[in-house]
């Protein structure tokens, strides 16, 4: 509920009440705010990499080296999405995404110094390009999925849908604002306009009065969280799936992106200017189905538009291939931009809209490695049947894998839509009796439940336990069993375990409301005279408690009291 509430309040700031679609996002004035100084800031870093790329060529001639700026841009945002999206979860979204902008700022003043002073060399401008490119992997994971606490629930698609849209608008013109910038002012302009570009986001990130709620527990460590989020995405279908399929997705269509520029060379005899306006049509494109987004999800599915999105964009993407026309190529490159900015947007907002507070930070971060790393992936795949069998092939190829990619969608079809209840967290259950004076690092915590299951229902039982399988490891639960006595059939036993006991209180405060109906469908299914029996026990191999004579028994580690974590429930 906290994010309704947040997001609630930012509607009552703006004044007005919320619409639908994207002119209710866009009323939110919070949100109205950080998404036009984000386009912006995307902008400077679309018109600094051109006047990277173009530096680049004056200090050293190997197109290896031109190539690695772009390299350097993006690989931050697949070494280090799955932490950002961690720390994004585990700390304040607002001060997260302003330290990863303030990164980004840092390394972009650095550049443009360094460009004024004549010290650029190409080492480090690939290293700068590198620290810029790191601010923004922090930032973009904790920027998006703040939207959730500045919009209410209703207009989260849409709101989610227009940061899609920033970011198409600013890659597809702001290549050609930069090349524009280069010929009239110079490579120096184009370092310090990005430095420009960062400002209105620093500020006004700096200026957002979040609502803050303290969190239950202390965080995890960030090893600890990326394998929380890991495995969360392994055992939650609704966010497995659009993961999935975006990795394919982007892996089946990287050629375009890869090979826009034979396309305005070899196959419609073009020059820059060209090319210019193909960037802009992709863009062009990318902007009206956005603002259609919403109404088309409502009105038709996610399942159904991202079937119908593969088979047009992967036919525009032939037709480009086979083309030698300018206006038909344009056709073809409009439909092109428009499809995969509303596919990648879907599964966006799936993602989004199905996963929990605690984990929706990696989940996006995740998504972001999914579609970059496609992304490179086929346009290596593709660059490489292009320099081999030319550009034709690959497009037409790059096309027909995208038209297979429905095939794909009949095994890992979408998930349907879930009500925003479903994933509020539930309230934590009652206190265990605590006996010990357990620390945060005392563990491994085992957890064995029993249930008295009348042989008619276990049928029944059993598969209702598979569900409760899911819920228990995307939640935190390793190790996890379900036995029946071979003596009283009607016993049977749940065993999981948790390394720690701070890992174990995080473990039972996951649960969403859809996770209690789950458990509570268990629990009625138990029929003994005797309530469920849990118990909670704390593992102690041989050599791993020490204590002195007449000390008390702490499980191994310095006592510690429970009221340590205020508000949870061990």
């Amino acid at each position: 509920m906290r994010e309704f509430m947040a997001a609630r309040v930012a509607a009552a700031v703006s004044g007005r009440p919320p619409a639908r679609g994207i002119t209710g996002a866009l009323r939110v004035a919070i949100f109205r705010r950080i998404w036009a100084a984000g386009l912006i800031s995307n902008l400077g870093l679309m018109i600094q990499s051109v006047g990277s790329a173009w530096t680049m060529t004056q200090l050293a001639a190997s197109p290896e080296l031109v190539a690695l700026v772009q390299t350097a841009l993006m690989m931050p945002q697949m070494i280090f999405s799955l932490a950002s999206g961690a720390i994004a979860d585990m700390y304040d979204r607002r001060v997260v995404a302003l330290a990863g902008v303030s990164l980004s700022l840092t390394g972009a003043m650095l550049l443009a110094l360094a460009s004024v002073t004549g010290v650029l060399v190409p080492s480090l401008l690939l290293a700068l390009c590198f620290v810029i490119g790191s601010g923004m992997s922090l930032m973009g994971p904790a920027l998006q999925t703040a939207i959730r606490e500045q919009v209410p629930r209703e207009v989260l698609p849409a709101a989610i849908a227009l940061g899609s849209i920033g970011y198409s608008l600013a890659r597809s013109f702001g290549p050609a604002v930069g090349g524009a910038i280069v010929a009239l002012m110079g490579l120096h302009a184009t370092f310090a306009i990005n430095v420009l570009f960062y400002l209105p986001l620093v500020v006004i990130l700096a200026l957002w009065k979040r609502l803050r709620v303290p969190p239950r527990l202390p965080p995890e460590g960030i090893g600890r969280a990326m394998v929380s989020g890991v495995r969360y995405i392994l055992h939650s279908p609704p966010a497995r799936v659009p993961l999935s399929r975006a990795f394919v997705t982007a892996t089946a269509g990287g050629a375009m992106a890869a090979l826009m520029p034979l396309v305005s060379r070899d196959l419609l005899g073009g020059g820059p200017q060209t090319f210019g306006i193909l960037l802009g049509v992709v863009g062009l494109g990318a902007l009206v189905s956005g603002l259609a987004l919403a109404w088309l999800r409502e009105r038709f599915g996610s399942e159904t538009l991202v079937r119908v999105s593969a088979v047009c964009s992967g036919s525009a993407y032939v037709l480009v291939g086979v083309s030698h026309s300018l206006p038909l190529t344009v056709a073809a490159l409009f439909i092109v931009g428009s499809l995969t900015m509303m596919t990648f947007s879907l599964f966006n907002i799936e993602i989004q809209v199905s996963s929990p507070r605690w984990v929706v930070g990696r989940s996006v971060a995740a998504f972001q490695a999914a579609a970059a790393g496609g992304t490179g992936i086929g346009a290596v795949v593709w660059g490489l049947v292009a320099q081999r069998y030319g550009p034709q092939v690959a497009l037409i190829g790059s096309g027909l894998c995208l038209i297979g990619c429905v095939a794909f969608g009949l095994w890992l079809k979408m998930p349907a839509a879930r009500d925003a209840s479903s994933i509020a967290e539930a309230a934590i259950p009652t206190d265990p009796e605590v006996k010990l004076a357990l620390t945060a690092r005392s563990g491994p915590v085992i957890v064995e439940i029993e249930y008295r299951i009348d042989p008619d229902q276990a049928r029944l039982f059993y598969g209702t336990m598979q569900q409760m399988q899911s819920i228990r490891q995307r939640n935190g639960a390793y190790g996890w069993s379900i036995s029946r006595d071979i003596a009283d059939p009607a016993l049977w036993t749940e065993r999981f375990h948790c390394p720690t006991w701070l890992d174990y209180l995080h473990q039972r405060a996951r649960s969403t409301q859809a996770d209690r109906v789950i458990e509570l469908a268990v629990w009625n299914l138990h029929s003994g005279p005797e309530p469920v029996r849990i118990r909670r026990m704390l593992e102690r191999p041989f050599g791993s408690v020490r204590w002195k004579e007449g000390a008390p028994d702490t499980g191994g580690d310095d006592p510690l009291s429970l009221s340590t974590f205020p508000g949870v429930s061990p």
